[in-house]
């Protein structure tokens, strides 16, 4: 049976009326209105309204009238984009009465709680931490659980709990799991391991402990990852995978070795990507296309102590930049390709994050954070348009938790900078929860959560991020009664042949 959440009950008004292509005439009316009559300009009275008093109701008529249960579930997060962010965002690109064309363009949104809990051992265990970091607030969404910060798919009891990607996975739908970070970090390993602590990324991680192969433990996240065996995994972190295994089967090999001996298509750069033809579990894919983390669109700014009163500067391009074929976009599409099978019985379950909105707002870099956020709405407009012709597709678009920048009126005590948006007007930006060269901090703020297709009413309101998890569950029938093998078996013995050193010799 699939999971049904009792905490909450959502209402299917919408499953009653048939007026989908009623309220697709309409928004397509008011499109075309919009263009063949002047706009008033801002300083005039309804010249910066969005909807200019069109009644909304039918538009969201027609977005219920999907139903609630889907093919394929896309989401797609931003780490760290809080509502601050996207609007730092949308403001430089685009301008104040501007939109994102993707993340602003999905029809159902509400808003989640992202608070974690202290672990056991802790004096306060079991009582809320109000401000999360990706670790615990990924758990929360790939296995519904809240766990404390820096645990990895492990509840505060230390136990494994399982993932939406396990799930699927298990039940016969092909899974991917894509990120512009190390494939090793908090957001994407949430999906596919293990580990009390989440810098424990491979054989070399002294934070390990238990967790060790060499410990008896079920082994790093990179080790587990190639356990899980999702059909894709696409991303950074090629560094890790030059580690050799301590224990095991594949003592003494690196871990692209061992990705090789188990059947994985293993590629390095846009060209090898695009020639691959198919993701399965006979020849998963295995994408690493930086040593660490993606270098991000624009080159980084310098925020300094009252930067957000100085002049106004603008984003620059990134020669570092990965561009063509390896974008975010580039990298979702490709992923849909290659795990979109209409003649299988079962459809997917694909995760993809931008990854360093949360990175560069750590680092008071405005511009960086300002273009992971584009990189990841092109992705939202990707996933979007293969939602809209697949019409069987939930989309889910959120982020994990809050963060510090700020938008405002002038110089500031703290950190800060001013650029030039779009528009020609100054955008202040501040930094204020650490000192040049620090860390700035996250928040515990509720987060913008918004969604498309089957199933995409269950976002509305105000849910915990631990509803994502029901939300995906049910769109696509998961059972979280069936049993997830974990840690992964090997041997001669195993039941797949990709779980036995060397070649195919199994059923």
């Amino acid at each position: 049976m699939p999971f049904r959440p009792t905490s909450r009950a959502i209402g299917r008004a919408g499953a009653a009326v048939g007026v989908l292509g009623l309220a697709a005439a309409l928004v397509v009316g008011s499109s075309l209105a919009a263009t063949a009559t002047s706009q008033p300009t801002p300083d005039q009275t309804g010249g910066a309204a969005r909807n200019h008093g069109l009644d909304q109701t039918l538009t969201v008529a027609g977005a219920l009238a999907s139903g609630t249960k889907a093919r394929n579930v896309i989401l797609l997060i931003g780490d760290g984009m809080g509502d601050s962010e996207i609007t730092i965002a949308r403001d430089y690109l685009y301008g104040a009465g501007g939109r994102l064309p993707g993340i602003d363009a999905l029809p159902l949104t509400g808003q989640y709680t992202t608070y974690s809990l202290y672990k056991d051992g802790d004096p306060l265990a079991g009582k809320p931490d109000y401000t999360p970091d990706s670790a615990a607030t990924g758990t929360a969404w790939a296995t519904g659980t809240k766990t404390y910060d820096n645990a990895i798919s492990v509840d505060i009891h230390n136990k494994a709990q399982k993932t939406l990607l396990e799930l699927a996975k298990t039940q016969g739908l092909r899974t991917g799991d894509v990120s512009t970070a190390e494939i090793q970090d908090a957001t994407p390993a949430v999906q596919v391991a293990h580990v009390a602590a989440r810098s424990c990324y491979g054989p070399d991680s002294p934070t390990c402990g238990a967790d060790a192969l060499v410990a008896g433990g079920a082994g790093s996240i990179s080790e587990q990852l190639l356990d899980t065996r999702p059909d894709l995994t696409l991303g950074g972190g090629a560094a890790t995978f030059n580690q050799t295994a301590k224990a095991g089967e594949w003592n003494g090999q690196t871990l692209f070795a061992q990705a090789a001996d188990r059947g994985y298509q293993v590629v390095k750069d846009a060209a090898s990507l695009a020639a691959v033809k198919k993701a399965s579990q006979d020849s998963p894919v295995l994408g690493l296309f930086a040593d660490g983390n993606f270098p991000t669109r624009f080159a980084a700014s310098t925020a300094t102590v009252g930067g957000s009163g100085g002049a106004a500067t603008t984003c620059t391009p990134n020669p570092a930049y990965l561009g063509a074929g390896l974008t975010l976009s580039d990298l979702t599409k490709k992923s849909i390709s290659l795990l979109n099978d209409k003649k299988a019985k079962k459809g997917f379950f694909l995760q993809v994050e931008g990854a360093s909105i949360d990175k560069r707002d750590h680092a008071a870099d405005a511009c960086g954070q300002i273009g992971e956020t584009q990189d990841l709405d092109e992705a939202v407009q990707a996933a979007l348009a293969f939602a809209k012709a697949d019409r069987n597709t939930l989309v889910i678009v959120t982020a994990d938790h809050a963060h510090s920048s700020q938008i405002v009126d002038g110089a500031t005590p703290g950190l800060g900078s001013t650029l030039t948006t779009v528009e020609g007007s100054p955008l202040r930006i501040s930094y204020g929860t650490a000192a040049a060269g620090g860390s700035q901090q996250h928040t515990g703020s509720q987060l913008r959560i918004a969604a498309y297709g089957p199933g995409a009413a269950n976002v509305v309101g105000l849910t915990d991020q631990t509803d994502t998890f029901f939300t995906i569950s049910n769109a696509l029938r998961l059972n979280g009664s069936l049993a997830v093998e974990w840690p992964v078996k090997h041997g001669h013995g195993s039941k797949n042949w990709w779980n036995s050193k060397g070649g195919k010799g199994g059923n």
